[in-house]
């Protein structure tokens, strides 16, 4: 498994990635954050990739039907990274073509991309 869920408090989970992200491991993600959606209301995701290879090319990736009934109740995601990743993480999280506000932070602005996901503003 490509991530491995390291916390969840309230609305906001935080995953960390590692390796080939797969389809499979998306649905999982994707599931659980439908359950804090149901018990919160809403989610804010922080992501960090940590050993990241990219996306596996298996599977359905242009399925949308996630986005299209959740994106109204995910308010934040931010994603840590290397710089190598940021143009592509950004067009995979459809940064700027979703109501969910997306932003990308390097590795060593951890804390940054924490204060701004949980930030009320």
């Amino acid at each position: 498994m490509a991530f491995e869920l390291l916390e969840e408090s309230g609305s906001l989970l935080v995953v960390r990635l590692g390796g080939k992200l797969t389809k499979a491991d998306m649905d999982a993600l994707q599931r659980k954050a439908v359950e804090v959606i149901q018990r919160e209301g809403s989610v804010r995701v922080l992501v960090t990739a940590h050993g990241f290879e990219g996306w596996d090319e298996k599977g359905d990736w242009g399925d949308l039907s996630f986005m299209m009934k959740y994106d109204e109740k995910i308010e934040r995601i931010a994603v840590v990274g290397e710089q190598k990743w940021e143009d592509l993480t950004v067009a995979f999280t459809g940064k700027g073509m979703r109501s969910a506000q997306v932003e990308y932070f390097l590795p060593h602005q951890l804390a940054l991309a924490r204060a701004w996901v949980t930030s009320q503003r």
